[in-house]
């Protein structure tokens, strides 16, 4: 076990999936762990484990000031910083509302980014500290009918590459994780979203499609285990000198290089056969 009890650590959408994972992670590895949720009850298991559970919505920035206030009176702040909380938002641009879209970047990065301030101080103050922002494969590439949630994924991208270079000064670190295909709820969700909003219509056709291709992708051990991603997290902010990206999980390091290298009409044609 690596002796990490003098620090502390923080992490979002702790309720399930890579959140949970990476937060009973860096319990076992001796952090003091806070664990941050909309629902409380889903941590139940993490507070048995000695994590310390608080509400947090992101697209709520009373909600958000609370829980850090509640940090700081405790802990004086946090050692390191897991942005993982986010969902994904698919649909046709022309039928997505654009407060739908607002929300997604409520929560994929303006929430993240609220949190990211209010914790910041405390870390000048240190000298120290080590920010994760989980971001996706998604970041680097694009996928039929993701475009607000790719959007969102690029833009964490971008802000945490600048943000890594002005905290630099003060020893803190930023790193971004980019997950590939993860055994989660997230197909599934995604699906669902899909066939309600746009089952039916100009684009049935290729909603349909893509329904189905997602519920495959997902839930069937095609995927990676979450446990790639905690394990990552935990050599990332347990390292004197982390790399700047991590891709991890099926599919994320092909992907991206086939994204890069092979240019924008293949990845297309890559993209679009999936499809059939």
């Amino acid at each position: 076990m690596i002796d990490n009890r003098k620090k502390t650590a923080l992490v979002t959408g702790a309720s399930s999936g890579m959140g949970k994972e990476i937060a009973k992670r860096l319990i076992s590895d001796g952090f003091k762990v806070y664990v941050a949720a909309r629902s409380v009850d889903k941590m139940r298991d993490l507070e048995k484990l000695g994590a310390r559970a608080l509400h947090m919505d992101l697209s709520d920035d009373e909600a958000i000031k609370a829980a850090v206030e509640t940090i700081l009176a405790e802990s004086g702040g946090v050692d390191v910083l897991v942005n993982n909380a986010g969902f994904g938002l698919y649909g046709p641009v022309e039928e997505i509302s654009t407060d739908e879209a607002r929300y997604q970047f409520e929560v994929n990065v303006f929430g993240p980014a609220r949190l990211t301030q209010l914790l910041l101080p405390a870390m000048r103050q240190k000298g120290s500290g080590t920010i994760v922002n989980i971001t996706s494969m998604g970041g680097k590439i694009y996928t039929l009918l993701g475009a607000w949630y790719h959007a969102t994924k690029h833009a964490l991208e971008g802000w945490s590459d600048s943000l890594r270079l002005e905290l630099a000064p003060f020893g803190i670190k930023v790193v971004i994780v980019e997950p590939g295909l993860i055994e989660t709820g997230f197909g599934d969700v995604v699906a669902d979203g899909l066939i309600k909003r746009s089952g039916a219509g100009a684009y049935a056709k290729v909603t349909q499609m893509v329904a189905k291709a997602t519920r495959a992708a997902y839930g069937h051990g095609r995927g990676s285990d979450p446990k790639v991603i905690a394990d990552v997290v935990s050599m990332a902010v347990n390292a004197k000198r982390p790399r700047t990206r991590y891709a991890v999980g099926k599919y994320a390091k092909p992907m991206i290089a086939i994204r890069k290298w092979f240019g924008d009409r293949m990845f297309d044609r890559i993209i679009v056969s999936q499809m059939k």
